[in-house]
């Protein structure tokens, strides 16, 4: 998604956030199409999405493919199971970055438990659950539409 970490963090600063990401629905396909092709693509291995954030629209989103630097970080937060924190830029990508012209720093990360919500094909939901709240409502939702 192409909205900035700080501006997310902003965001959740002020309270709830909701991140919508919809895509195109396809048209009809024929009969004949419709027998070569038993199943669509499933929701959430659509490619390309328009991004909103609280109701604003905030660019597309990209659906790829763990790279090295992805792999990397996903190691670094896997013993964490709840919180939110600074990983140092020797942790992130390092020399993968360099290689490709990215820049240094630190990663931002969340991590979290999500009640997921089908509501059909075409939609779904992901609340970002938190225990600590008495109110046990989310403070980040995900939905995916296409339309």
């Amino acid at each position: 998604m192409a909205t900035p970490t700080s501006v997310l963090v902003r965001e959740m600063a002020s309270g709830l956030v909701r991140i919508a990401l919809e895509c195109e629905k396809k048209s009809s396909p024929t009969s004949t199409e419709k027998k070569k092709k038993k199943q669509g693509v499933k929701l959430l291995e659509e490619g390309v999405w328009r991004s909103y954030c609280n109701g604003k629209k905030c660019g597309y989103a990209l659906r790829r493919e763990c790279g090295e630097a992805e792999w990397k970080v996903l190691q670094a937060v896997a013993p964490i199971t709840m919180g939110a924190g600074v990983l140092p830029a020797a942790t992130t990508a390092g020399e993968v970055e360099k290689e490709e012209g990215g820049g240094e720093g630190e990663l931002m990360y969340m991590r979290a438990r999500f009640e997921r919500v089908v509501g059909s094909k075409d939609s779904e939901a992901f609340y970002m659950m938190n225990p600590e709240d008495g109110s046990g409502g989310p403070e980040l939702s995900l939905y995916l539409l296409r339309a």
